[in-house]
């Protein structure tokens, strides 16, 4: 059902990327999962130079065979500013999401980022999981989905900053991090979007909420990463970048 989309998507951008993202890319798909679909594209060199440039982001939002797909997509050089920030959501899009569709340069471009990583991520991944945590509080801390979503982000952050690679799927992330009781919490949101924890347990994970918290905090202190990018990854990063543009030079 995403190939209609993307087919019509493409015809209007040249995606470097289409990446899955939610449920799909974390480890707990239920069947009815919304299809999240996040891209990175890039515009052509003379639409950037123009007295109007065109390189905006994109969105779409349909209801597809009774599947909610989202799609949207942002142009490469803003997304590589944010890269450099930290942004956790694009770094994803290049490292750790399950490519649905890729350009060639993709692969020599995941090396550069790589390169690129810092103890910056740590600010994007806290923040994130706060603002899922308002949201699991505001399930009456019931939503099976919306306590996963706080565990995946809090987990993929403290290994990114304790080895340098990024992994989305949360199922892989329990064990090694000390959370392998959340198993069951994915075999339950496996079964709908919707699942609910009964009382007692959803009072056991309020406190365990706050350990994956300090799990990441820790994973700061210890980081194998920089402060920020080193100068020579970004100045590669950018020549990557620059390259990209001159052969799309009057596309």
């Amino acid at each position: 059902m995403a190939d209609r989309v993307l087919d019509e998507e493409s015809r209007k951008r040249e995606h470097l990327v289409v990446a899955l993202s939610g449920a799909h890319a974390y480890g707990f798909p239920s069947p009815d999962s919304d299809l999240d679909l996040k891209s990175i594209h890039i515009a052509s060199t003379s639409a950037l130079l123009g007295l109007q440039p065109r390189h905006l982001n994109a969105e779409r939002l349909e209801v597809l065979e009774g599947v909610e797909v989202d799609y949207s997509s942002n142009e490469l050089q803003p997304v590589l500013l944010g890269i450099l920030q930290g942004n956790g959501n694009y770094i994803e899009r290049v490292l750790g999401a399950i490519p649905v569709r890729t350009l060639p340069e993709l692969e020599p471009l995941r090396p550069h980022v790589r390169a690129v990583l810092s103890r910056r991520i740590h600010r994007h991944y806290r923040g994130f999981a706060h603002g899922q945590l308002r949201e699991w509080e505001k399930s009456g801390f019931r939503s099976a989905k919306k306590l996963l979503y706080v565990l995946r982000t809090t987990l993929t952050g403290t290994h990114a900053l304790r080895t340098g690679e990024v992994e989305t799927d949360v199922t892989v992330l329990l064990e090694p991090y000390g959370f392998s009781d959340a198993h069951a919490l994915v075999e339950q949101k496996l079964r709908g979007e919707r699942s609910e924890l009964p009382e007692a347990l959803s009072e056991r994970w309020q406190g365990e909420v706050k350990r994956a918290f300090e799990v990441l905090d820790a994973a700061d202190a210890d980081s194998r990463l920089p402060l920020e990018p080193p100068a020579p990854a970004v100045a590669a990063l950018e020549g990557w970048m620059l390259d990209v543009r001159r052969q799309r030079f009057g596309a």
